[in-house]
């Protein structure tokens, strides 16, 4: 493990100590401009997302209605009710995506699977980076302010749902995560840079609450007035 990445993960709570967990819950509120975009009616009322650690397994309640929630893992996403009926389900549903631009509307199961690996990616940065099959290195740092963010670039194994195969995280000084940077694969691979802050104490981890994702530049800048993803976390379990 590169230093950079061990020492992230160490001022994120420690290998050992996320190794120690199996599952965490939180309270998600979600906005921004990129559902209209796709036609999707987000409203920000508060739901419940749980994601396993040591596997890529996600699910969000309610979902679209009271009694539903999702189940995702890189081969499946499910619509369930509370029952356990499957409501809607899709195999392989990578390939549902296909000639997709940044406005082709989704369906629900769409929609299931962006949250859930979207969140599950977020949600265990940086120590889903120490997993087999990652490939990271250095990069040059990026200057926020008085502030110099050093960044790594990781690429992800094929076995891993996430945005694209290669994303850019930067680190503060104190090596907390400020910024995530990738394309958008599903979605017409467009560019984005995701603002990472306001972390808190959990059990000895330091997790982020609020994330914002805007379009970003060529130049890499952010473009700030494009504000397509809000994301703000709460009320963190460890099971």
């Amino acid at each position: 493990m590169i230093p950079l990445l061990a020492n992230a993960i160490e001022a994120h709570g420690g290998l050992d100590r996320w190794n120690a967990h199996q599952r965490l819950t939180a309270t998600i509120v979600t906005g921004g401009d990129f559902w209209a975009l796709k036609g999707v009616d987000q409203d920000q009322a508060p739901r419940t997302m749980r994601i396993e650690l040591q596997r890529e397994w996600a699910s969000i309640e309610p979902f679209v209605k009271p009694g539903q929630r999702t189940e995702f893992s890189p081969e499946r996403i499910a619509i369930v009710a509370t029952d356990g009926r499957i409501v809607a389900m899709r195999n392989n549903p990578r390939a549902a995506f296909a000639r997709h631009d940044m406005r082709t509307h989704w369906d629900l199961l769409h929609r299931a699977y962006f949250n859930a690996y979207a969140l599950w990616t977020y949600v265990t940065t940086p120590f889903l980076l120490a997993l087999d099959g990652f490939e990271v290195r250095e990069i040059e740092p990026w200057r926020e302010g008085t502030e110099v963010w050093r960044g790594l670039r990781a690429t992800f194994p094929a076995m891993i749902a996430s945005h694209g195969r290669e994303q850019d995280f930067y680190f503060g000084p104190d090596m907390l995560i400020r910024r995530h940077d990738y394309r958008v694969e599903i979605a017409g691979n467009f560019p984005a840079a995701q603002y990472v802050s306001e972390p808190v104490s959990v059990e000895g981890f330091r997790l982020p609450t609020r994330r914002r994702v805007y379009l970003r530049g060529d130049d890499l800048m952010p473009l700030r007035d494009e504000l397509m993803v809000s994301i703000d976390l709460s009320d963190f379990r460890f099971d």
